[in-house]
């Protein structure tokens, strides 16, 4: 039964729920880039290259049967083996906006960081004359040994 209770404890935890909501946050926008470059920049980057569908580009490795292959699904159904040259730019661009935002974020994070470590820390104030005084006093009362 202690097994279950550490589990619930480690489970509970806040850091726990934060890095359960930040997986399922990325998820979702992994999802959202993904649409964002499948479906708006690489058609708009491949009608600017002259018309390249970057989700059909790939390079026939191994044709033992000599299938036709006009598309990719149709090379992968027959078991040709392919380079998927247009699916590995799609995953390289992808990444490569994730990334930037990943940076964005984790530099907006430092810079509240550093503005927060900037302000001023409130510090105890200066003690009075009278309170020097009796610390002095009290001290040499112990270092005589009379207290």
């Amino acid at each position: 039964m202690s097994v279950f209770k550490e589990f619930r404890d480690f489970a509970i935890k806040g850091n726990m729920i934060d890095l359960a909501i930040g997986v399922i946050i990325g998820a979702a926008f992994g999802a959202i880039v993904s649409s964002i470059v499948d479906d708006i920049f690489m058609p708009l980057i491949g009608l600017l290259l002259g018309g390249i569908d970057f989700s059909n580009l790939f390079v026939v490795l191994s044709n033992p049967n000599d299938v036709a292959v006009p598309s990719l699904a149709v090379a992968q159904e027959a078991g040709v083996a392919t380079l998927n040259i247009g699916l590995f730019i799609n995953a390289v661009v992808k990444f490569t906006i994730i990334a930037v935002v990943l940076f964005m974020v984790v530099k907006g994070i430092n810079s509240m960081k550093r503005e927060a470590a900037k302000e001023p820390v409130e510090s105890t104030p200066a003690s009075s004359k009278e309170e020097v005084l009796l610390t002095e006093i009290r001290d040499a009362i112990r270092a005589s040994g009379k207290a």
